[in-house]
């Protein structure tokens, strides 16, 4: 009844603790940008100024090449070693994260010759000293530009001190390890084959190399007359001459010119084929049937089994391309050869080819590469006749002139198209060719032990990252190291000008350091030929002088020793960074290349103890469209960083339109711009451990999940507008819901923290995602918003529930401070003044574990049984929505008849059910007992088994409650007898205590 003396409000509202929070449905673009310095630039120099006494993180920057847009893949990367450092800050640590930039090498210097070129000032001879110029404003505007843009990304950085590989600094460094293992006699000079890039003119390491798998090249079968035979084979009585010809196959014709030796197997059995056409064949025994189809003959077998030991270094052939009277060459041995495809003989032409080179070098057969920088034939491929091959390009009309020859030879047996695979320079996208020249290279053979054993404590990032770069090392004896080019680092050697012998010494190269650091790196290219200054004084007397040369150094080079860079004491530290992370293309790239030179730089320095110059080596995949191709500009399928954050790539959530406006027919629809904080969430949400798939599909539920977030906190902020620290009721005190939502938000803040841990952080994005939509959102929100929004305001139901709304909020904070910093710093400014001061700032503050005190795990088997049950409600209240006859759950009583009901968990938790079940009544029985009256007087009623997670089975009713609906609290608990809008006796309660 209304109690005396008190009219009837016309409004409980007042009367309510509705939720209050200024936390916006979405952040103007002035706030996000006062939002992305403070938990970046702001927050770095905060935690380098406040942490300088603290443990050192260290992750060593990949840098990113100075060389146009940034692109998704940028995104990914920058964006993944943020959240690491982030995480790092978390635990304690001074995070030292210092951005570089690699700038030189043959991109930026093509960039550099078309500018120059469309400016109509360049030809083949321009001076380098002008491409280095223009090359070096083309990197230092890249770099600001890309600068800017991964600041846009959330990226917190020092970015007032990165380095470029074209710095003095950088580049003395550089030079000073190079020093090091020319000293230790790591460096040196020799003409064998390498990897050479006619379209660009230089030549190129296999890294710099991408293998294209449908090239297709004209194979073919040639014959090569045999000058001499061991004796018994040419004796054999099936043989009736002694024409023998040994047949090789080749995919490239064009390297015939420089053929030298046919290699053999000792363990392979060849064997001696008749051709009506060809006459006496050698083969491999088991390639017959290939020879046979591929010349479209039937061939006898005459001598069926000859070893190939009894050929190796015993018999001789005739050459096709030199002079009729030029001495016969040999057949070796090779471990090589196979019988795996073609004739089981290989044409060995050392001067291009890695295997042929070794092989013939054991020998002492001479190396000889007719062909130019330009990949075309000189006059020496054939001098007896110089005009049929000089000046054609071996690739092209060069491979197709050789073959014309040796067809008018008749030694052209057959010639076909075959589709292979094939490296291209990965710049030029144009296939390469193996060329011997004289070139600097690397000795890899001696410090690849102590590289390899340095990877033993090292944690890989997917663990196949290991076997892969071992591999890699493995399978190196040498690196070419000089690069045909004018942008970059000199390799700094002086060549005698009358005999070209090389000078590379400690002493000489301390010498041209000096003049470097005294003129600039320029003044290499600048100064006068002539300038003895270069020289070091012990060779100034040699009146002929020397020149100084013009090789750059690979750019790997330049990069792999950016670890110099690294300025922080090594005592304490087993290695120099804690991470490097980069692409999985890296392991043949920047990490070999890392741990190359830094091995190297150890062994020359005398240390005992060899690490790698890094701890942590993690690597991630590229980015792919919704149809699973590599994004590639040529292709049109990239997705540029920037339409994700300002959200021009997806439409919004839900329309929005302009008050008391009608929008124009043809107007784009306005979308929501979610800033960094959608780009970082789709980077930590993938597996970045294989190729990452983003698109409009995915990139919809990052947008919604980013949204839950943010409705998740702006929840969070109301329902906290009036709790102070103080308030925090003790956990023994709680509500069972409340501490079975601790207990949940624990399991959360754990398996996220362990995912961190493991750098799984798509793992820590699903479980927080999980847990927002599921455990808070639909469970425990929904079973407090009765007692925070309708009981007394310090009453301790109502504290407490608050209580564990204040340790969400915190822990939410907390886990997605390295993924979302945008989101967090935001929360923090709308954060109550009270909380502030008890937590500390999020992104400052150091992350603890939940308390022990939360790992209960029975709440988890009360929690299953909970929901077991609460899913049979929530069907049979779809029954009744279906037939119109509820609307609100709250519009239903439920019945549970369940086994053991006054020990199982549904009787210690009965006056908490209504809240968990969002009903209006719940009463409990036990199986078989009759159902209350009141359940067959109600207008409807549905029933439904159900069973427990431990298999035993009940019963559920569901039915139209006997009471009226209170008009504050809306819960059917006001009896049929009294008046129409009169509230409930627990709402007079809290009323009453408010009006007193």
């Amino acid at each position: 009844m209304q109690p005396p003396g008190r009219s009837l409000p016309r409004s409980w509202t007042s009367t309510l603790k509705l939720p209050k929070s200024n936390f916006p449905p979405r952040v103007s673009p002035a706030d996000r940008t006062k939002y992305l310095k403070r938990c970046t630039d702001d927050l770095y120099a905060w935690q380098r100024r406040e942490r300088a006494a603290a443990k050192p993180f260290i992750l060593h920057d990949g840098p990113p090449y100075a060389n146009g847009e940034l692109h998704i893949g940028h995104a990914l990367n920058k964006i993944l070693k943020d959240i690491i450092n982030r995480i790092q800050l978390g635990r304690g640590k001074q995070v030292r994260y210092v951005p570089g930039w690699d700038c030189h090498g043959l991109p930026i210097e093509l960039k550099a010759l078309q500018g120059l070129r469309d400016a109509g000032i360049v030809d083949k001879s321009v001076n380098p000293a002008v491409i280095r110029k223009s090359a070096r404003q083309l990197a230092r505007q890249t770099v600001k530009e890309q600068m800017k843009g991964f600041k846009g990304f959330g990226v917190m950085a020092d970015w007032e001190n990165y380095w470029k590989t074209m710095d003095r600094d950088f580049e003395m460094r550089q030079l000073g390890i190079f020093r090091e293992m020319v000293d230790h006699g790591l460096i040196y000079r020799k003409f064998k084959p390498v990897y050479w890039s006619p379209s660009t003119g230089t030549a190129l390491a296999e890294a710099e190399l991408e293998y294209k798998d449908d090239h297709v090249s004209t194979a073919a079968l040639i014959k090569f007359p045999l000058a001499s035979v061991p004796e018994h084979i040419t004796k054999n009585p099936s043989l009736d001459s002694n024409e023998i010809s040994a047949v090789i196959w080749t995919t490239t014709p064009w390297t015939l010119p420089a053929n030298a030796a046919i290699a053999v197997s000792e363990s392979l059995e060849y064997a001696i084929v008749q051709s009506e056409k060809h006459g006496y064949l050698l083969i491999a025994q088991s390639r017959f049937e290939y020879l046979q189809s591929m010349l479209r003959e039937n061939l006898s077998i005459i001598v069926p089994s000859i070893l190939g030991s009894e050929l190796a270094e015993k018999a001789t052939y005739r050459p096709l391309f030199k002079s009729p009277d030029a001495e016969a060459q040999p057949i070796i041995g090779a471990d090589f050869v196979t019988a795996d495809s073609g004739s089981g003989l290989v044409h060995c032409a050392p001067g291009h080819g890695m295997e042929d080179y070794e092989a013939c070098l054991a020998r002492g057969i001479e190396v000889f590469a007719p062909v130019n920088d330009e990949g075309r034939f000189t006059e020496k491929a054939m001098p007896h006749d110089p005009t049929r091959l000089t000046g054609k390009v071996v690739l092209g009309e060069g491979n197709e002139a050789v073959l014309e020859y040796a067809k008018t030879r008749n030694q052209l047996l057959a010639q076909h198209k075959y589709e292979h695979k094939y490296p291209y320079d990965w710049r030029s996208k144009r296939p390469i060719i193996v060329r011997a020249t004289e070139q600097w290279f690397a000795d890899v053979a001696d410090i690849r032990k102590n590289a390899l054993k340095s990877l033993e404590d090292v944690r890989f990032v997917p663990e196949t990252g290991k076997s892969r770069l071992d591999n890699f090392v493995k399978n190196r004896s040498e690196w070419c190291i000089s690069r045909q080019r004018a942008w970059g680092v000199p390799i700094p050697a002086l060549y005698h000008r009358t005999t070209g012998e090389a000078v590379l010494t400690k002493d000489s190269v301390s010498h041209i350091m000096n003049t470097i650091q005294e003129r600039g790196v320029d003044a290499w290219w600048t100064d006068s030929a002539d300038d003895i200054a270069w020289v070091p004084p012990c060779l100034q007397d040699d009146s002929a002088g020397y020149r100084r040369g013009t090789d750059t150094m690979d750019v790997w080079f330049d990069s792999g020793t950016s670890w110099a860079e690294i300025d922080v004491p090594t005592e304490g530290r087993t290695h120099p960074a804690d991470v490097y992370l980069e692409g999985s293309d890296q392991h043949r790239g920047w990490f070999q290349s890392g741990l190359l030179t830094y091995t190297a730089h150890q062994l020359a320095s005398g240390t005992n103890d060899t690490r790698a110059p890094f701890r942590n080596l993690i690597t991630h995949g590229f980015t792919l469209d919704e149809d699973g191709r590599k994004m590639s500009k040529s292709i049109g399928n990239t997705i540029p960083p920037q339409t994700i954050m300002d959200g021009t790539l997806l439409p919004p959530l839900k329309p929005r339109k302009s008050k008391g406006k009608k929008q124009p027919e043809n107007q784009e629809p306005t979308y929501d711009a979610l800033g960094p904080d959608a780009l970082r969430l789709w980077a930590a949400g993938s597996d970045y451990t294989h190729d990452v798939v983003v698109g409009k599909q995915v990139l919809q539920g990052v947008h919604t999940s980013l949204h839950k977030f943010r409705v998740t906190f702006k929840l969070l902020l109301g329902a906290l507008s009036d709790f102070q620290p103080e308030n925090v009721v003790p956990y023994d005190q709680l509500q069972q819901v409340d501490r079975i939502a601790l207990k949940h938000l624990s399991d959360m803040v754990l398996a996220s923290e362990k995912s961190y841990d493991n750098f799984e952080f798509y793992k820590a994005v699903n479980t927080m995602n999980r847990w927002a939509n599921l455990e808070f959102s639909s469970f425990y929100m929904e079973a407090i918003k009765d007692r925070l929004y309708t009981l007394g305001e310090n009453s301790n139901s109502r504290r407490a529930a608050q209580t564990a709304l204040f340790y969400i909020y915190a822990y939410l904070q907390q886990v997605l401070a390295p993924i979302t910093p945008l989101l967090v710093e935001e929360t923090w400014e709308h954060t109550p003044e009270a909380i502030k001061l008890h937590n500390g700032h999020p992104l400052q503050r150091i992350g603890t574990s939940p308390t022990t005190e939360w790992q209960n795990p029975a709440l988890d088997t009360n929690y299953q049984e909970i929901v077991a049950v609460h899913s049979v409600i929530k069907n049979l209240q779809e029954q009744a929505r279906g037939k119109k006859q509820l609307g609100s759950s709250l519009q239903s009583f439920v019945h549970l008849s369940l086994p053991g009901a006054t020990t199982s968990v549904f009787h210690q938790y009965l006056s908490e059910l209504p809240d968990l079940f969002v009903v209006s009544s719940v009463t409990l029985g036990v199986p078989g007992e009759s159902i209350p009256n009141e359940i067959a007087q109600a207008e409807w009623q549905y029933a439904s088994e159900c069973e427990l997670p431990n298999g035993q089975k009940g019963l559920v009713h569901v039915y139209a409650p006997l009471a009226s609906k209170c008009p504050r609290c809306w819960r059917y608990a006001v009896p049929e007898t009294e008046a129409i809008d009169e509230i409930c006796g627990r709402c007079e309660s809290v009323v009453a205590e408010l009006e007193a």
